[in-house]
């Protein structure tokens, strides 16, 4: 089967589909990966086919107010929207559309009658359980909750107003606004599956039929990869180092953002690994390295704590590692995820990024690695973690008939 995955944004919001497409390809389907370019490298190093798509989430990024990243993202989509149609070659058999890319997808599947299925990293569908995952984590209760997610969507639907008729003018197909047609696939119980963790979002039970979690996409990886030998010399140069990093967040802030995580490591006591990122993060000194990018699943495990955005990716991978952390969210889902990790008692509570200081982050720090409760939490969802096959459940449903 020729599967196109489609994917758009951040490094965190593209990697889980190179994990997925290299576990497909190993099942004898021809993969390929649609993403902006700067990530052409990760569809490649995983085997998969690349094909570019227009946008570039960066040229959009150092926007922090709702009102400006609703304007931030309604110029993503319209550039998204302007090269999708080219993306989608002839012959392809199957089309899986992630949370960003399933809102312009769902009009190409229907121009070219392209079979499509949606493989989400973040819980959107309407839900009692929780709010929705963009508007942060306290609850409003559950008919509230319910009517909160019905506005989310409805603000996403505008945000992709401008895309969509841009789209369906050059397929050639009569106009439709994004809320028909996300009604429409609702109705049609268009199926989604989830790849995040039930340790960290069990599967609500006022779910629509077709919504699924299955478990996480995990990054691919060389399983011959090894770490830096200037990384591996200083983790085992001393007690188990804290990661701070911010992933492709808080660009511009680099200067900051370092002297103020090496002011927190040196008051807990803690040695410390900075993960340069967008931030551009940088510090030197015997109890201080600096990086660049390194696979999560090599690293992490080797770690004491992880201060990070509360990406979902990020999230999930120190699970995994069964590492505790400090979220420091800084804007989108990542408050849902920071709560998540501090409900599991896998992490302290979040540190909002504008409220973040030396001294809260050094009191963080020193909870998380001085209270075995934490590690022992995440140990719990690792090993749960560990029983979920988020790519073989993919690819159990993928040969099922229902994708249409």
């Amino acid at each position: 089967m020729r599967i196109l995955i489609a994917a758009a944004g951040s490094r965190g919001d593209v990697a889980p589909y190179t994990g997925l497409g290299a576990a497909l390809r190993r099942a004898g389907h021809d993969v390929a990966l649609a993403t902006g370019d700067n990530f052409a490298c990760l569809a490649r190093d995983a085997g998969l086919a690349w094909r570019p798509l227009p946008a570039d989430p960066q040229a959009h990024g150092g926007v922090r107010g709702k009102r400006e990243l609703m304007q931030a993202a309604a110029g993503f989509v319209t550039e998204l929207a302007q090269g999708f149609a080219d993306a989608l070659a002839d012959g392809t058999d199957l089309l899986l559309l992630s949370t960003t890319t399933a809102p312009l997808g769902w009009h190409l599947a229907e121009a070219t009658g392209t079979p499509s299925l949606g493989v989400y990293l973040q819980p959107t569908a309407s839900t009692g359980d929780f709010p929705p995952v963009v508007t942060g984590t306290r609850s409003l209760g559950r008919p509230a909750n319910r009517m909160a997610a019905h506005l989310a969507c409805r603000m996403a639907d505008h945000v992709y107003a401008q895309a969509v008729t841009t789209l369906r003018r050059r397929l050639q197909l009569p106009p439709l606004s994004p809320s028909r047609m996300r009604r429409r696939s609702e109705k049609a119980n268009w199926p989604i599956l989830h790849g995040f963790s039930t340790a960290l979002v069990p599967r609500p039970r006022d779910w629509r039929p077709g919504l699924e979690v299955v478990g996480n996409w995990w990054p691919h990886h060389d399983p011959a990869q090894q770490l830096p030998a200037d990384l591996e010399d200083f983790l085992r140069a001393g007690p188990r180092p804290v990661l701070i990093g911010f992933g492709s967040m808080a660009a511009g802030d680099g200067d900051r953002l370092s002297r103020l995580a090496v002011h927190a490591l040196r008051r807990a006591g803690l040695r410390g690994i900075l993960q340069a990122g967008s931030a551009h993060l940088a510090a030197d000194g015997d109890d201080v390295l600096t990086i660049g990018d390194v696979p999560h699943a090599l690293l992490f495990p080797r770690l004491a704590a992880v201060v990070h955005h509360a990406g979902a990716g990020t999230s999930a991978a120190a699970l995994r590692a069964a590492v505790p952390a400090v979220p420091v969210p800084v804007s989108a889902d990542q408050p849902f995820w920071a709560g998540r990790l501090a409900a599991l008692g896998a992490a302290t509570d979040p540190i909002p990024f504008r409220g973040l200081t030396a001294e809260r982050l050094a009191d963080a720090l020193d909870h998380v690695v001085k209270q075995q409760s934490y590690t022992r939490a995440a140990a719990r969802a690792a090993r749960h973690m560990a029983s979920e096959d988020g790519a073989g459940r993919t690819l159990t449903a993928i040969q099922q008939p229902a994708c249409a």
